[in-house]
Formats: C-alpha cells, sequence, structure tokens
C-alpha cells in the first residue's frame, strides 16, 4: 500500500490548484539573526492559505503534501535563503505519510537540484484533533532524525499539541502556542506554565520557539523566561515569496527587560 500511495503522489501530479509561499522569520534574539524563516501557504497571487487548504481534499492531499515540500524548498532557495545561516521550517501533514523514508525521497530530490543542506530543514507538523495513529508519527519522527532533519511540534499548548504528545514521543522544537503567549507579561498562571514547559523541554533536549509575538511586554517575558527563538507580528509579518527583515533592533532586544 505505502509503495502505491508514494507513487501516486510522488510529485504532486494529480493537483488541479496552484499556489505559492510566504516566509515568516523565527529570530534568536540572542543574535539577532535568523534561527529559521517558516514557510507559509499562499494562493499564486498572494491570496490567503485558506483560499488554498479549502481546496485540499482526502484525494489530493497527498500530492499536495508533496507539492508543498517542493515549493518550499524552490521559493526559499530563490528568495535567497541559502544565503543565510537560517533553516527552513516546512510545514506536513503526517496522515499524508504513508512510509517516512519513501514519502522523503522527492524532497530529497529537490534539495540537492537546489543545492539546500538537508540539515537545514526542519518538519513542523501540528495535531488540533486527536492522534489516530501516534506510532505512526513516532516512526516519521524517528526517521526524519535518522536523515538529518529536525522536527517541530507546533501550537504546544492547544488542542491536543500537548503533554500527552510530548510522552509519546520527543520531536526536535516545540512551538509555543500563541494563545499561550498572548498577555503573557500580565498572567502569572500564564508564566508560571510556560516556565514549567521551558524547564521540562531543556530536561529533555527540546528546544523552544515562541510565536505568535506582538507586544514588547510579551518579549521581555518570554526572554526573562530564557527562550531564545522568537516568531511574531512583532518582528515581521510574513512576506510573499522574500525573505522579510525584521522590525527589533539589537538595542531593543537588549533592553527588553
Amino acid at each position: 500500500m505505502a509503495g502505491k500511495a508514494c507513487f501516486g503522489c510522488r510529485d504532486g501530479e494529480a493537483l488541479s490548484f496552484d499556489f505559492s509561499m510566504a516566509f515568516q522569520p523565527i529570530v534568536d534574539i540572542e543574535t539577532n539573526t535568523p534561527f529559521a524563516y517558516e514557510a507559509l501557504i499562499r494562493g499564486p497571487d498572494n491570496e490567503s492559505a485558506y483560499s488554498v487548504l479549502s481546496q485540499v481534499t482526502e484525494a489530493n492531499r497527498y500530492a499536495f503534501d508533496q507539492r508543498c515540500r517542493v515549493k518550499a524548498i524552490e521559493a526559499a532557495a530563490a528568495a535567497g535563503i541559502l544565503d543565510t545561516p537560517a533553516r527552513l521550517s516546512i510545514n506536513f501533514l503526517p496522515n499524508a505519510v504513508y512510509s517516512p523514508a519513501a514519502c522523503i525521497q522527492l524532497t530529497l530530490k529537490t534539495a540537492a537540484a537546489t543545492n539546500f543542506p538537508t540539515d537545514r530543514l526542519i518538519f513542523e507538523f501540528t495535531e488540533n484533533e486527536q492522534m489516530v495513529d501516534p506510532a505512526h508519527v513516532a516512526d516519521i519522527i524517528a526517521t526524519y532524525q535518522r536523515m538529518g532533519f529536525a522536527t517541530a511540534l507546533d501550537d504546544f499548548g492547544a488542542g491536543h499539541a500537548g503533554l500527552n504528545l510530548l510522552a509519546r514521543f520527543q520531536p526536535d522544537i516545540i512551538k509555543l502556542d500563541m494563545e499561550l503567549i498572548r498577555n503573557l507579561d500580565a498572567s502569572l498562571p500564564r508564566r508560571m506554565i510556560v516556565d514549567g514547559v521551558i524547564k521540562m523541554c531543556g530536561a529533555l533536549g527540546v528546544t523552544v520557539i515562541a510565536e505568535g509575538i506582538e507586544t514588547t511586554a510579551e518579549l521581555a517575558a518570554l526572554k526573562e523566561l530564557g527562550v531564545r527563538y522568537i516568531q511574531g507580528f512583532l518582528f515581521a509579518k510574513p512576506a510573499f515569496e522574500r525573505l522579510p527583515a525584521w522590525k527589533v533592533s539589537s538595542s531593543e532586544l537588549a533592553h527588553a527587560a
């Protein structure tokens, strides 16, 4: 079954629609340099992500997942990511991967064609609904890690993407959900929860990224808690088919306290 599915989606020929990518930086606030850029789905003329995702069906999700990987790598390379030290974070659909080793082959081919180092790729997934097959996701993570890729669990702290998943498998990175971060500076319970997650991840060897940062007060609270990697509108909104600069200067970062 795995061979048949991977054959059918190996190059995305089944898709009847096109799309492109926008990029948002994940900033290392210790060095004020890009840790990574997340590739975010957009329509071919910068339409919303929903305009694309609403066309994804059970029949084409395998091909769509494959094309997302290819498009993200090609668009990031064209935007100049290889001239920076940044990694590229690509969202993927765990339920669109039959065999991790087989379904990654087109990604490897695309990386080779663009001279994109595979150790600079992060594969990011989220589980907002109950995971049907945790063992399969654990296999994907383990396979990707053996191949030198990093893996990231998005929206940690929202829906089902929480401690139960972290107990089952340990990705390289977790991304704290923006609702957990919102008004962090003014909420003692939120700060205590985030502090606990940071300490737990430190013991497990898991890197923490905070996403959805919109205010300097939230940034200061995260900096005080020891979060090094930050993503959000405070720094930059996603830029269509290019790598945006960010608005927070090194001096502002130094005084965020």
